[in-house]
């Protein structure tokens, strides 16, 4: 099975969640992680599985995840599997009213990663997943590490449940 692990990471808690999908793929073949500026175009042709992670910058992913995610042609991942996650604050640790509503308002990156990947064709295979960070900077709060291989399994295990 050929995966693709695509990323944006501003302070490091990103690219730290998509190296824990990574790792917790086990020895699979096939595997590439790359941060968004160092992937080209050609790199989605083939692969089984697509997953991609951004933080979330004013309630989207950073421009350039949706600039990656725009270049994609119409049906580009037809018949991929795909799953998105972010990286974002706990509306609990923002003592904000406003912040609060605006977040139940936009949301948060994810769900827009993983609804233009289905636009594009894919496949989605698990709910979109939110990652928490300390802070606007981080670090990542405790246990997130650890989600964040749990998740990676409920993915593989709905890839090889989507085989049978």
């Amino acid at each position: 099975m050929k995966i693709l692990i695509v990323y944006d990471s501003i302070f490091g808690n990103t690219k730290q969640i998509a190296d824990v999908v990574n790792s917790s793929l086990g020895s699979q073949e096939n595997i590439k992680i790359s941060r968004v500026s160092e992937i080209h175009p050609d790199q989605l042709d083939g692969p089984d599985l697509l997953i991609v992670g951004s933080p979330t910058r004013a309630f989207r992913p950073t421009k350039e995840i949706a600039s990656f995610l725009n270049t994609i042609p119409p049906d580009g991942l037809k018949g991929i599997k795909v799953a998105a996650f972010d990286t974002r604050l706990s509306p609990v640790d923002v003592n904000s009213r406003v912040l609060n509503i605006m977040v139940r308002l936009f949301g948060y990156a994810a769900k827009p990663i993983a609804d233009k990947l289905e636009k594009k064709g894919g496949i989605l295979i698990a709910p979109p997943e939110g990652f928490l960070v300390k802070g606007s900077e981080g670090p990542l709060k405790e246990g997130e590490l650890e989600r964040a291989a749990a998740w990676t399994e409920s993915i593989m295990k709905a890839q090889r449940t989507s085989k049978e």
